[in-house]
């Protein structure tokens, strides 16, 4: 009987101590960093809601959407193609956006050139080599490739540039650049801030010869729903995070936001499509 009662007694506490698992794009997140980037905004979630927050490796995109459809994470930071693909194969739930430092929810696509380079703009970079950050990228490759369907005449990459490779996160684009390993790079501003912080690059190690329209901000995901408690414990935190733990990750913080705020992620996207598959 007593041991009934002590089991009856520990239960509520076994019951509680679970973890949270936290995934992230590479290609969205910064690259082989990312960790590091995100540790003092998972310790500072595990120190507030009073369990822990632990970081779910993947090696991609397709990672991260598996992970948080089979329920093997719980929450993830996605860039905004991401959200929407992701959207698309299962009922994820959108948490809250993040805020950039000058507090736009949002950033602009960037294409950055050699600064040793004469290069001052996209059709001056035939016959260069150029690096996209990756297929599920919205900086990266999204807004960058509509722009090349845009132009007049047409730029397809693969024709147009000399060599085109995936680079694997902004980071390692914009790093290739300062390495003068490729000629051109796509990334975008907020990436290309947080690395001139860091003092990895400098301004005198490239030049941006095209800037985009102002993209959503990347997003925080979920797969409990809003109504649950797991949800509502996660949320309550991320849209509160103190100043010191914000400016680490390189921007303001995070609001709410609504779904219907990345339509015109998805609009592109179809553009894309439509334009890629023109007579």
């Amino acid at each position: 009987m007593k041991i009934f009662w002590l089991l009856l007694l520990l239960f509520p506490l076994v019951t509680c101590a679970y973890d949270f698992k936290f995934g992230i794009v590479p290609s969205e997140g910064g690259g082989s960093n990312i960790k590091e980037k995100f540790t003092p905004f998972m310790e500072y979630l595990s120190g507030q809601i009073k369990h822990k927050v632990l970081f779910f490796p993947v090696s991609d995109y397709a990672g991260v959407v598996t992970a948080l459809c089979n329920g093997n994470i719980d929450f993830a930071y996605l860039g905004p193609k991401s959200y929407v693909e992701a959207q698309k194969k299962c009922n994820i739930s959108l948490m809250a956006k993040e805020v950039n430092i000058q507090g736009f929810s949002g950033y602009t696509g960037l294409i950055i050139a050699r600064s040793d380079l004469p290069i001052t703009s996209i059709q001056e970079g035939k016959n260069h080599t150029f690096a996209f950050t990756g297929p599920n990228s919205t900086s990266g490759h999204l807004v960058p490739s509509i722009s090349f369907l845009k132009s007049n005449p047409v730029i397809v990459p693969q024709k147009f540039f000399k060599e085109v490779k995936f680079s694997g996160s902004h980071a390692a684009s914009i790093l290739s650049i300062k390495n003068k390993t490729v000629d051109l790079a796509a990334t975008n501003n907020v990436d290309l801030r947080n690395l001139l912080g860091s003092g990895k690059i400098q301004k005198s190690d490239y030049k941006i010869i095209w800037e985009s329209d102002l993209i959503p901000g990347a997003v925080i995901v979920s797969r409990y729903k809003p109504q649950d408690q797991e949800f509502k414990m996660l949320e309550k935190t991320i849209l509160n995070l103190p100043s010191f733990v914000t400016s680490l990750l390189g921007n303001r913080g995070f609001v709410k936001a609504n779904d219907s705020e990345y339509d015109i992620i998805r609009y592109l996207m179809s553009v894309k499509k439509r334009l890629e598959y023109r007579p």
